[in-house]
């Protein structure tokens, strides 16, 4: 049995290497909660049905480009997973900041909040790429992480928070659910930023460790999370 704890490259055609395994359990995966999500769009009112339909276009688009970087890694072509893994984000990412749109439109959320949502993510994960591929780790990755931070604010204390609150009831309830996913469940994305970009902090003891299985792991938790969170707060608006 692979030892999950050594040292491990992503490629070489190893189906038991952790990297290749975790592309495919996260493929499947995603893959099945796309095909609940979708099943399930008729079971709710009208209002409710494009949070849950984007839920599942977020599992969706992760499912295929999961699929792809499978392929990559089985191949060794790293640069390939990098691309493939950016481009998944830069459009699943700004979609769950949509979530947080659509669950507080009914306290009033306008497009301004949703637009500031979208623009920072893009800034996050632009910043990131250009980390990742062209050098200069620190900088790039101080700005991905100041981004960050400021959508933690918005979601926590900002505008959404005080529409949260307004909402109150199961709205606020399910905001605060998908706050927590942010805070905790996007932080991992930093750790294996640091962990597999050089240039960054020397004394993080970050040899060794697999980047992709850090945001594989992370990617089936937050997204499929979110989606069960948006899917059980219809459940109950609907009932």
């Amino acid at each position: 049995m692979t030892n999950l704890f050594l040292p491990l490259v992503t490629g070489g055609g190893d189906v038991n290497d952790p990297v290749n395994f975790t592309f495919f359990i996260g493929c499947m995966a995603m893959m099945a909660a796309s095909a609940f999500f979708f099943l399930s769009l008729n079971q709710f009112d009208k209002k409710w049905r494009t949070s849950v339909l984007v839920s599942g276009l977020i599992t969706f688009i992760a499912a295929v480009h999961y699929w792809y970087m499978r392929d990559a890694s089985m191949a060794g072509d790293v640069s390939n997973v990098t691309a493939f893994r950016y481009v998944d984000w830069i459009l699943t990412v700004p979609l769950m900041c949509v979530e947080f749109y659509l669950i507080l439109k009914v306290a009033g959320a306008t497009k301004s909040l949703l637009w500031k949502l979208i623009g920072l993510s893009v800034v996050m994960l632009v910043t990131g790429y250009f980390g990742e591929t062209m050098g200069n780790a620190v900088m790039w990755g101080t700005i991905s992480g100041l981004a960050y931070f400021v959508i933690v604010y918005e979601i926590w204390l900002g505008g959404a928070a005080k529409m949260a609150k307004e909402a109150g009831g199961d709205v606020l309830h399910a905001h605060k659910i998908l706050c927590w996913f942010v805070l905790v469940g996007w932080a991992i994305y930093p750790i294996g930023y640091m962990a597999g970009t050089e240039g960054w902090y020397d004394v993080l003891p970050t040899e060794g460790l697999a980047m992709d299985v850090w945001y594989n792991i992370a990617d089936a938790i937050n997204k499929i999370g979110f989606g069960l969170v948006i899917y059980s707060l219809a459940v109950k608006k609907t009932a």
